[in-house]
């Protein structure tokens, strides 16, 4: 069995597979069939309780003895779906994911067994998550963990996928019932099911997007990305994957004038168990046979540019290491609420181009930060998420716990 992280990805070696989601709470588990342009085609693609079966996918219900599970045949799928993304609500009305440890497991629907597990980190305010998606990547079925939680519910989820949501206009739960439908017709108490043509239902205002962006695949064909915090970008440009050399920028200000700051960028490198390999900093400028690279130490933070840079060549790196976190830290004590500007971007080192940025656009009265982490996927390609996730630590030697968890 393979223990998923943010991001990773695996074959799907049987062609019907269950995803179920496990909590010490009662969850509601729908799937959703989305096309090219990550939107449902209709309401049709929406499965839940209440309309339990699609094209190639099916909800299945636990019975509020086993976890309620979303059930995919590969084989059924029509053409033009090119993903099937798994998603979970705590039951209770309002009810957030703080203190509840959701776990996905993606099973063989045919003989039960135990193909992966995931279980999303750091879970707080959401109350919905998209937690895993099953995803076709040139000809062959995969599945990714995702973990990426809205705070506006279920509703938040199908909206930025296309389904149609209704609102209450008194606003009094996150989202209203439906409008009434035929006998026929599935209505679900927070979402809309399809209801038929005529009569067509009173237009009605949308339910507001969630904070986190859409969690549509993003690569580099477009130029250069700038990320939001816990979006991900493939580092894929023209279909193939990106194998050079890589440059890390990473650069702060002061927040007050004349006052220095004296911050340290590092990067610590981790194996596919979450097994720490080597850590790359001011005091150990290359790790991993030459393959990561440091620039040295910036004392103050003044200047324009990036004040520390890492390098990496991605093709020398050694195959056991599949997970890079991107950390900076306080060594002095200052806090990240006496930095201004603080950033990271990546480069390619060969054409000077910037391929991703991040802006760290909020701080914590903390002495660390994970910036960014880059995840190598079963395909060799490797993924880019901003992090943006403070610590209490003033060395990278107190980042690397905090790290592997966070990968």
């Amino acid at each position: 069995m393979t223990a998923m992280t943010p991001g990773s990805n695996i074959p799907l070696s049987a062609a019907r597979v269950a995803v179920d989601v496990a909590a010490p709470v009662r969850l509601d588990v729908s799937g959703l069939l989305l096309s090219a342009n990550g939107k449902v085609r209709s309401d049709d693609d929406f499965i839940f309780y209440n309309q339990p079966t699609g094209p190639g996918v099916t909800y299945r219900s636990g019975g509020g003895t086993a976890p309620d599970a979303i059930v995919v045949d590969t084989g059924a799928v029509p053409p033009g779906i090119e993903k099937i993304v798994v998603t979970a609500s705590p039951d209770a009305a309002g009810q957030t994911f703080q203190g509840v440890e959701p776990t996905a497991t993606i099973r063989n629907a045919d003989d039960g067994s135990v193909l992966a597990s995931f279980t999303p980190p750091q879970l707080g305010a959401e109350t919905a998550l998209v937690v895993v998606e099953i995803y076709l990547r040139n000809g062959a079925w995969k599945a990714r963990a995702v973990g990426q939680g809205y705070a506006n519910g279920l509703a938040g989820i199908a909206t930025d996928f296309g389904v149609s949501v209704d609102e209450e206009p008194a606003a009094a739960t996150p989202v209203a019932p439906p409008v009434a439908a035929p006998p026929t017709a599935p209505v679900d108490p927070r979402i809309s099911a399809p209801t038929p043509p005529p009569p067509p239902a009173p237009p009605a205002a949308p339910a507001a997007p969630a904070a986190p962006v859409s969690t549509g695949k993003i690569n580099l064909d477009k130029g250069r990305v700038n990320l939001q915090k816990n979006q991900t970008v493939s580092l894929v440009k023209g279909g193939r994957p990106l194998l050079t050399q890589v440059k890390m920028g990473l650069g702060w200000e002061p927040a007050y004038r004349g006052k220095d700051i004296d911050l340290d960028a590092s990067v610590i490198a981790y194996g596919p168990q979450r097994n720490h390999l080597d850590s790359c900093y001011f005091g150990k400028l290359s790790i991993l046979n030459g393959s990561i690279k440091h620039s040295g130490d910036n004392l103050t933070g003044e200047g324009a540019g990036d004040d520390e840079v890492i390098v990496v060549d991605l093709g020398r790196l050694p195959a056991d290491a599949t997970g890079l976190v991107f950390t900076v830290n306080s060594f002095t004590g200052q806090k990240f609420t006496e930095v201004a500007k603080a950033y990271c971007r990546l480069i390619d080192a060969a054409t000077g181009e910037e391929l991703v940025r991040f802006d760290l656009t909020t701080a914590e009265p903390q002495t660390g930060v994970m910036m960014a982490k880059l995840i190598k996927q079963f395909s060799g390609e490797w993924e880019m998420t901003a992090m943006g996730e403070f610590v209490k630590s003033r060395t990278v030697r107190g980042m690397v716990k905090p790290a592997a968890q966070a990968l």
